[in-house]
């Protein structure tokens, strides 16, 4: 994870222009008094000065502060600092350590309590949430989107975290908290997405409910071949030993013998590695052979010959999903790499990383909101100023 932004300073003397009044949004403002202290908490200044402005609309009056300081005691600097030490790994309670040392290096003591750590990071989180639905509502399109699920624990109990990134750069476009694995579940959680960016493609592992939610949102779907090509690849190696140390005699129907059914596992290791053009029909040949192994009886074992079945029917079955890759262009020629990689690396980055260090979440709303805010600032670009998500 490597996060880029930057924590402006306070600026004292330097006012917002144009000063706009708050309760009528007229300009027509003037100077009512200069010169008031206000205390602030910040690792440079102890206190700055505010001025009173009076609206020539409205007659009421109001406070105008210096850049980086609002209402509230604290700073935008050390709102922002205690958020991202958080994020980079620290405690609640070691960030406000690590902030009490560095006042008092600094000549400026500062006491920020972990609640207040939390309450920084917590509404960093929300703005965040806020602002990149705004940006998706305002029309983005992504053609490609990539969703994968994983866990985190949240008050004791599993929770299933739902991740979507556009495929083609990585940037996170949602994580939702997801009741369960249904249909049901997974069929409203990505639709909301897709209708919002006018997805094209799903990218997702090789889980059968996601198969149905790609059919039934009329969505093209490339299923990870990386997932397939490992569950593939283990699938022969365990067939390809039973084959030699405990074969089964081939059932009534399937005229192979065990070297056959090796070479078969070999060729189906072939079309899977390689996704030659001809592919389907070959795997469609492969599974034709074995298509009359009978399933196991009650407390039986499935044999080897049975499993064959399965195995080249699932991926014959799926071709075109496996496949989608070679074929799909988007309008100025893009291609996608099939694989799910992007969302992927969101999980790891954006909600594992920072989740490894902790016991567990507190809160649904922390899951959401702190792996929101770490996927809303890796899309940001260097100079990205974290007081959009820390000013009140």
């Amino acid at each position: 994870m490597r996060l880029r932004v930057k924590i402006s300073k306070v600026e004292p003397g330097r006012y917002p222009e144009p000063i706009e009044c708050p309760y009528c949004h007229s300009r027509a403002v003037k100077l009512h008094q200069g010169g008031c202290s206000k205390a602030v908490r910040d690792l440079t200044y102890e206190e700055v000065e505010v001025q009173r402005q009076r609206c020539l609309s409205c007659r009421r009056t109001f406070r105008v502060y210096p850049e980086g300081v609002s209402r509230g005691q604290q700073s935008q600097a050390l709102k922002a600092l205690s958020v991202m030490l958080y994020l980079l790994g620290l405690s609640y309670g070691a960030v406000t350590d690590v902030l009490e040392v560095m006042g008092a290096l600094l000549g400026k003591p500062v006491q920020l309590g972990k609640t207040t750590v939390y309450r920084n990071v917590q509404e960093a989180g929300e703005k965040a949430r806020r602002l990149r639905r705004r940006w998706l509502e305002g029309g983005k399109r992504v053609r490609v989107i990539g969703a994968d699920i994983t866990q985190v624990k949240c008050g004791g109990e599993s929770l299933l975290v739902g991740v979507v990134v556009d495929d083609r750069t990585g940037i996170e476009l949602s994580v939702e908290i997801l009741e369960d694995e249904t249909t049901e579940s997974l069929l409203a959680w990505l639709k909301e997405v897709a209708d919002l960016v006018g997805a094209e493609v799903v990218v997702t592992d090789d889980a059968d409910g996601l198969k149905t939610v790609a059919d039934d949102l009329d969505l093209a779907h490339q299923i990870c071949r990386a997932h397939v090509t490992k569950n593939t690849l283990r699938l022969v190696g365990e067939l390809g030993t039973q084959a030699m140390e405990a074969p089964h005699p081939p059932p009534p129907g399937v005229n192979k013998g065990v070297e056959e059914f090796l070479a078969d596992l070999e060729e189906v290791q072939r079309l899977i590695e390689s996704h030659p053009h001809d592919g389907q029909a070959r795997m469609k040949a492969l599974h034709l052979a074995y298509c009359q192994a009978p399933p196991p009886g009650e407390g039986e074992k499935a044999t080897m010959w049975y499993r064959m079945r399965l195995l080249t029917l699932d991926r014959w079955e799926n071709w075109p999903r496996l496949t989608l890759y070679q074929r799909w262009r988007g309008p100025q020629g893009e291609r996608i790499d099939g694989t799910n990689n992007g969302a992927e690396r969101a999980i790891g980055w954006w909600v594992k990383e920072r989740y490894r260090s902790m016991r567990g979440y507190k809160r649904r709303e922390s899951v959401l909101n702190v792996s929101t805010l770490l996927g809303w600032l890796g899309a940001q670009t260097a100079d990205y100023d974290l007081a959009e998500l820390v000013a009140a």
